[in-house]
């Protein structure tokens, strides 16, 4: 098989194949268009995109903009295009009759059509293999993720799944024909799954509560809940006994408990004062958040990748986790598409002493290799980033912090994900042979880079470690700043100075430094309020320490 899932070629749900369906796309566009089209490999197209005063162009999957041709698009081919499509709703959407693609206006000032985004659609078979006993489970499913990620894609081959192999009465509210296509008939790439079609993007709400009244579903689909009233409508369904399938706006779980219209739909949060002996058992402010009620949704999925999903199977408990200030690991769940395999990393919600969190120190910790999957492979997961992430484990994030201001090492950012780290940083003591935290970075393919206490300058080596030892882009991001060495030495020769200082009363000069050294020195110096400068030209430049006399004196000066 190849590396992505593969499109219906032999479409068996209307006797087209991928490439009449996309004719049909092309055959509305101008002919200067399709015949630069023509010529290219369409396979991996995602969107055609026609600007007033522009020239076209094609988007592909990886990010590749190639332009069709060099003559700028003329108001004549968009009203070509427009002539030719369905009529747009109030959402500028139009799409084409029992086929996936959509076409998408920009207006101007005037509601005059000045831009077309055509998004090609496509039936894709295998993209729910790795959520598949989920979406079986007759539990409700919450599909998370970025735009353009699959999310659609996924909740229409669910739909299929429960409409024609689980025989369920399986109800989709299409608003702007997303998940059906456009037309009466629903495409053929949702089995026998019942469509209603959503007038205005806000009666939404209103048509989910007619779904229930009037036909009687046991699942309803909905693509993107976005607002509060949908939110409230998605409880009323799922507190009359329906299954409910769904996508909202949001990329992850924690997106969505900062999102106050949507965060309903996890449980909804409150604020809550806690007594003087609970907030102390808890280690917290006696204000806190806290969920307000069960969640409409049983299990949420957080779509990471085309291919990767994470799962928290019981919603409840992993917000409760999340508010606490806990570290959570969700399941990871990616399906090989060169072998078929399914790989799961899996987890549960347990405590793993050592991460430091707001709040507790407390986290998660994996299942017991005995507890684990013995059929399913263990998959790390790392998602490509321009930035660098490190995961604590023992050490205290303000350090870090302070560290990576210093430094300016802007794309290095701390983590409360394992899965999302590029480097573990850990305190050697908490870290030994056998611990749970060695065991997962060996599950996830994490390294290990240890600092023997949690104070600034052994962080700060196993920082510089863990970029230096990196491969690529972050080798170098650290650079030649600073040797740990150079940095512990420096600060005890300070330290040693300012007890000098403080006994004798003479003043003193250190030896040559850094730059970043000599700040260090400068903050040490100022804890004991005395007063420091710099003294000398590069690089012979070095600080000097006055005594408490002198510093009356520079004062009163």
């Amino acid at each position: 098989m190849s590396g992505k899932p593969p499109i219906y070629l032999n479409d068996p749900f209307g006797g087209q194949t991928a490439k009449t369906h996309l004719q049909l796309l092309l055959n509305v566009l101008p002919q200067r268009i399709q015949d630069a089209l023509s010529r290219m490999d369409l396979q991996e197209m995602i969107e055609i995109v026609l600007d007033l005063g522009r020239v076209p162009e094609a988007r592909f999957a990886d990010g590749t903009i190639v332009d069709l041709g060099d003559t700028l698009v003329t108001e004549v081919e968009i009203r070509h295009v427009v002539n030719q499509v369905g009529a747009f709703t109030t959402d500028n959407r139009a799409g084409i009759p029992r086929t996936l693609h959509r076409i998408s206006a920009l207006r101007n000032r005037q509601s005059e059509i000045v831009g077309l985004t055509c998004r090609i659609g496509k039936a894709v078979v295998g993209t729910i293999e790795a959520i598949r006993d989920l979406v079986e489970s007759g539990k409700s499913v919450l599909l998370m993720g970025r735009p353009g990620v699959g999310k659609t894609t996924k909740l229409r081959e669910i739909a299929r799944l429960l409409a024609d192999q689980a025989k369920k009465r399986v109800v989709i509210v299409d608003t702007s024909n997303e998940i059906a296509g456009d037309g009466d008939i629903p495409h053929p790439a949702v089995g026998r799954a019942r469509r209603m079609q959503v007038s205005t993007r806000e009666r939404q709400k209103e048509m989910m509560i007619e779904a229930v009244q009037n036909h009687t579903p046991e699942v309803i689909l909905i693509d993107e809940i976005g607002t509060e009233e949908e939110a409230l409508a998605a409880r009323t369904i799922a507190e009359r006994g329906v299954i409910l399938v769904a996508t909202a706006h949001g990329s992850t779980l924690e997106s969505l408990i900062k999102n106050p219209m949507l965060s309903d739909l996890i449980g909804g949060i409150q604020s809550v004062t806690l007594g003087d002996d609970e907030a102390k058992r808890r280690s917290t402010q006696k204000t806190v958040l806290e969920r307000e009620k069960k969640p409409t949704f049983d299990i949420a999925i957080e779509i990471r990748d085309r291919n990767t999903l994470a799962v928290y199977p019981d919603v409840a408990e992993a917000v409760d986790h999340l508010l606490r200030g806990w570290t959570l690991f969700p399941e990871v769940r990616k399906i090989d598409y060169e072998t078929g395999a399914l790989k799961v990393l899996q987890t549960d919600l347990k405590s793993l002493p050592g991460v430091e969190t707001e709040g507790e120190a407390e986290g998660i910790s994996p299942l017991s290799l005995e507890e684990r999957p013995t059929d399913r492979d263990i998959a790390p997961i790392r998602v490509g980033t321009e930035e660098f992430r490190v995961f604590l484990y023992g050490l205290g994030k303000a350090y870090v912090d302070r560290i990576l201001d210093r430094l300016n090492l802007h794309n290095v950012k701390v983590t409360r994900h394992i899965h999302d780290a590029n480097a573990i940083l850990a305190l050697r003591s908490n870290a030994r042979p056998g611990s749970k935290i060695l065991q997962l970075a060996k599950d996830y393919e994490v390294p290990v880079f240890y600092a023997k206490t949690n104070t600034m300058p052994q962080i700060q080596r196993a920082l510089r470690e863990s970029l230096t030892g990196s491969s690529g882009e972050f080798a170098g991001l650290i650079g030649e700043d600073t040797p740990e060495e150079e940095t512990e030495l420096a600060l005890k020769e300070a330290q040693e100075a300012i007890n000098k200082v403080l006994s004798e009363e003479q003043s003193i000069e250190l030896q040559p430094r850094r730059s970043y050294i000599r700040r260090l020195q400068h903050e040490l110096v100022e804890k004991y309020s005395l007063l420091s400068f710099s003294v000398g030209d590069e690089p012979h430049r070095r600080l000097k320490i006055l005594p408490p006399a002198n510093v009356q004196d520079q004062s009163a000066g």
